[in-house]
């Protein structure tokens, strides 16, 4: 059964941000998957651009650095050799100088450091459920969805709660630059040639490169040296440490990427719910493994990260099609995981889909998410407590998407929650 599959006619503009309003064009990617499944695409005010939509080609490519490399920006949009050096993270560096940057700062996002959180992010979620909840009809996007990520994101740096609101809001700003609602300077409708150095060319890097500089004095000091920042800032065993750019953009990235994936899984998950009202039953019924691969197809069916660009080095073909040096390959995780000959009913949400191997992490190369655990853990755990508590989940008006082609996600989720 079919939950959530927009209407557009199959060939929806990818280029264009507003072809996501509606939620992602699904039937452009089935269409592309079935029949041209390496297109060329009008890139609009930037350069065209290929368009990759099958799994198994994402997965062999993303492993494939030294053909396809994130050293010239993963966003479609075009920059400079200068713009790229100065905003770019690990993220967009290849192998073996992000192997490098990733363990500098991986050992503070791994498994066993992250579990630790289970009971602080338990609780979170305790305390925002019950000030949601008790509304009853209300916007769970808002309410809900942003509240989690944003608080975690206080704990695991060790922020304070006065400023986590503003660090979000200007995450926001940076990484749905494409949406009036979180922007005035949108980058595809205004002139962002003052803030071409800043991360996602948009003049909140300024006021977040300023946190971050404080950020760094305070966690350098010997007793403030503990926790994910002062792990981060800590030499490796060659004796070097993040640079101030590094640093800064990183940090960035953790505001905006760190806060925004999640919580648009978690409002896709909620649409789930409510969509589909089996599926809380489901959940209140489900066992230790049943929540591992529940967290996991909530996390394939939001795919919030739509897309990530790569560059070619060289020429090659694929699918009959010529790519030639310095063209611009576009990885749609969002179209991989719907792929009909590597899951079963992909549009359906099967909570014991086993196995799911989903590319909402971008699997299969090296820049597999660094916060996939917490991202995981924060999903099941949210859900494990609104399942304890709700006895119907139902929308109560029609929900809106962010205006993105990168992020894909619920923006304002208005439901209806009745308690057990």
């Amino acid at each position: 059964m079919t939950i959530w599959h927009p209407t557009d006619d199959g060939h929806a503009d990818l280029s264009d941000h507003d072809s996501f309003t509606n939620g992602v064009p699904h039937n452009t990617f089935s269409r592309m998957r079935r029949e041209d499944p390496m297109a060329w695409c009008d890139g609009g005010q930037y350069r065209g651009f290929w368009s990759m939509t099958r799994y198994d080609d994402i997965v062999a490519h993303n492993r494939n650095t030294a053909l396809l490399s994130s050293a010239h920006g993963i966003r479609i949009e075009d920059q400079s050799h200068e713009e790229y050096l100065a905003r770019r993270t690990f993220q967009e560096i290849d192998p073996p100088e992000h192997t490098i940057t990733r363990m500098r700062v991986g050992k503070a996002f791994s498994r066993p450091v992250i579990e630790r959180f289970e009971q602080t992010i338990r609780t979170l979620c305790n305390t925002i459920l019950d000030r949601a909840l008790a509304k009853g009809e209300f916007d769970a996007s808002r309410l809900i969805s942003r509240q989690l990520p944003m608080r975690m994101l206080g704990q695991i740096l060790g922020l304070p709660d006065k400023d986590l609101d503003w660090l979000v809001t200007k995450g926001d700003q940076l990484i749905a630059n494409t949406d009036p609602e979180y922007t005035d300077y949108l980058l595809d409708k205004h002139d962002t040639t003052a803030f071409r150095l800043m991360p996602f060319r948009s003049p909140a890097g300024y006021d977040l490169f300023e946190y971050a500089k404080k950020l760094r004095r305070k966690f350098q000091r010997p007793e403030d040296g503990q926790g994910v920042l002062g792990l981060i800032l800590q030499p490796d065993s060659g004796g070097g440490t993040i640079s101030d750019i590094e640093f800064r953009n990183f940090f960035c990235l953790l505001v905006a990427a760190g806060n925004d994936t999640t919580r648009y899984t978690i409002s896709a998950s909620i649409h789930a719910l409510a969509k589909k009202p089996e599926l809380l039953v489901q959940l209140q019924q489900a066992d230790e493994n049943a929540w591992k691969t529940a967290t996991d197809e909530f996390i394939r069916w939001a795919s919030p990260t739509m897309h990530f660009r790569r560059t070619a080095t060289r020429d090659f073909t694929l699918h009959g099609r010529k790519v030639r040096e310095g063209d611009k390959v576009v990885y749609w995780f969002v179209s991989g995981n719907r792929d009909e000959t590597r899951f079963d009913n992909p549009f359906a949400v099967d909570l014991l889909r086993s196995p799911n191997r989903h590319l909402a992490f971008g699997q299969g190369g090296p820049h597999v998410c660094l916060g996939m655990w917490l991202a995981r853990l924060e999903v099941r755990v949210l859900l494990q407590e609104l399942a304890k508590r709700a006895r119907r989940i139902a929308l109560s008006g029609e929900p809106e998407y962010l205006r993105s082609n990168f992020v894909g996600g619920i923006k304002k989720l208005p439901v209806r929650i009745t308690m057990k």
